[in-house]
């Protein structure tokens, strides 16, 4: 079935699409999980911190989730929390994901795993979920909705499909509520968009849409150790991983991370846990 897409989110779907990206995020950044994780230490694998985000959301859910409850993940990537709440608490759990590159390996580790009949993987944009109102326990997302030039449709969206008492539990890399013009513009041509979401803002898009605030924990330190620690990794394994990504993808990445750590390190970024009810 062809889909029709934004702009903005179609070239983040040929982005992730791409051969480079897809060995990036899955043999460098943290395979299952690719978003920002939680750091004990400054070394610690990618992928243990990138699970104890998960880990951590998941504890925070007000709602008992079990066989009876549904999980919508917005911009779900390989599908790493919906088999870890699928296995964990026996949920059925919606991956939405907009690269089919990536929902390929989401069903085939579903697939290998066992937990395929839990677990549903969508080829879609947040922006336009093709679920009836009022459809699931929960709404997830992490480190997706920045893709998007509507970032509020997706919390409206997100708020459309939840039922009424149900949570939108979520992590985006945003921008200071008063962040100062231009400092963000390598940050801004990284994602090919003129800004970042806010903690504001999205406490404003909740607010619009019918969602009160259950918690919003704010935890930028984890956003410059992330994106400085998958830096140091591309730098120390590169001459590993030049038969999976190009020598060119390598270096922009390396470029690209950078201005992530720079912009998080001089205060102009934020990044944590933003938990809503729909009322």
């Amino acid at each position: 079935m062809s889909k029709s897409y934004s702009d903005v989110v179609e070239t983040a779907r040929d982005y992730y699409n791409s051969e480079d990206a897809d060995n990036f995020y899955f043999h460098v950044w943290g395979g299952e999980d690719i978003h920002i994780g939680l750091y004990q230490s400054e070394d610690e694998p990618i992928r243990d911190a990138s699970r104890r985000t998960v880990e951590y959301m998941a504890s925070k859910i007000q709602l008992t989730l079990d066989a009876d409850k549904k999980v919508l993940d917005m911009g779900a990537g390989y599908g790493g929390v919906a088999r870890y709440l699928a296995r964990t608490y026996g949920c059925q759990v919606v991956a939405l994901n907009l690269s089919e590159r990536e929902n390929e390996r989401d069903r085939k580790m579903n697939q290998e795993q066992g937990l395929d009949h839990l677990i549903e993987v969508w080829d879609g944009s947040f922006e336009s979920v093709a679920a009836d109102d009022a459809s699931f326990d929960v709404v997830w997302s992490q480190d997706s909705i920045l893709h998007s030039s509507e970032r509020a449709k997706v919390v409206a969206e997100a708020a459309r499909v939840l039922k009424p008492g149900g949570e939108l539990i979520m992590t985006d890399p945003m921008q200071v509520d008063d962040c100062p013009e231009g400092v963000l513009q390598p940050v801004y041509d990284r994602i090919h968009l003129p800004s970042l979401g806010s903690i504001e803002f999205y406490r404003e898009a909740a607010k619009q849409n019918g969602l009160e605030e259950i918690e919003v924990e704010e935890m930028t330190e984890n956003l410059v150790k992330h994106y400085g620690r998958v830096r140091r990794e591309l730098e120390q394994n590169r001459d590993s991983i030049t038969d999976k990504v190009s020598d060119a993808y390598i270096d922009r990445m390396i470029t690209g991370l950078g201005h992530w750590v720079d912009a998080g390190s001089k205060g102009y970024l934020r990044w944590g846990i933003l938990h809503f009810r729909k009322a």
